[in-house]
């Protein structure tokens, strides 16, 4: 049997799984790992698991400690790297006057290699802006062009509904979202009021859909004549959260009825 956490290195990023040569680490617990990029500063999101060798991710990479005082050291030098890196970069791409804009910068744990995040609304030719880079911090560079959600998850902010946006907050990854979803939870069209901060379409969209579609299996559908305390009418509105349906009579009046009054 091997040992297995959850790892992520950005609080909005995704899961990665690592083998752990503890019995258990808690939650929250900082570590470094080995990825094929480096050494990686990482935080445990997962209790320790346990599986068998066959049952194991392909690929796994090794947990090497946790975070030491010394490692501690290490990361504010990192980001006080990043923080000069960033200011650089964004220096650069205003003397070079590149359609692009600086978003993050990310240096790895042993400082093999750093990564600049950037939006941009076409591809850029910024190889003399990596050699800037290259000749200025003397590592690996990496730009990657992000879109307009990847870049609202890193910078974060708040939604309409008050709460900090949910790709930066309980979202893994960021699912593909539709208009059908929008409709399927009856929401408005509007492109105002089903946009997130970056622009497309909601990410809690995707996230309640199955909810709504399992919720909706139970519920009569719009349009059907059902059987209710005040006579028979039509369904004309769903209202999925609260699993209650609104029903037009014969004689016009509109009622609320509750799935589980009529069940009764």
């Amino acid at each position: 049997m091997k040992n297995i956490v959850g790892v992520k290195f950005r609080k909005e990023g995704k899961v990665y799984w690592f083998l752990s040569p503890f019995t258990t680490l808690e939650k929250n617990t900082q570590i470094i790992v080995e990825t094929e990029h480096g050494l990686a500063l990482g935080s445990v999101i997962t209790d320790t698991r346990s599986l068998a060798e066959e049952e194991l991710p392909k690929n796994l990479r090794p947990v090497i400690r946790e975070l030491s005082g010394a490692d501690k050291v290490v990361l504010e030098e990192n980001n006080r790297l990043e923080n000069s890196a960033r200011a650089y970069c964004i220096e650069r791409i205003r003397v070079r006057s590149l359609p692009m804009k600086l978003i993050d910068v990310d240096c790895m744990f042993d400082r093999n290699k750093m990564v600049f995040y950037f939006i941009a609304e076409n591809r850029v030719d910024f190889r003399e802006l990596v050699k800037d880079l290259v000749q200025k911090f003397r590592v690996k560079i990496e730009l990657r062009q992000i879109g307009a959600r990847q870049e609202s998850r890193i910078i974060k902010g708040l939604a309409i509904c008050g709460r900090e946006v949910c790709c930066a907050t309980l979202l893994h990854n960021l699912d593909r979202v539709t208009v059908k979803m929008a409709k399927e939870q009856n929401m408005s069209l509007n492109p105002e009021k089903i946009s997130g901060l970056c622009g497309r379409l909601m990410c809690c969209l995707a996230f309640e859909y199955g909810a709504y579609l399992e919720m909706k299996k139970s519920m009569p559908k719009c349009g059907k004549i059902i059987d209710t305390p005040e006579g028979k009418g039509k369904v004309v509105r769903q209202n999925i959260p609260r699993e209650e349906v609104v029903v037009a009579l014969e004689d016009g009046k509109e009622i609320s009825i509750a799935m589980s009054e009529n069940e009764n």
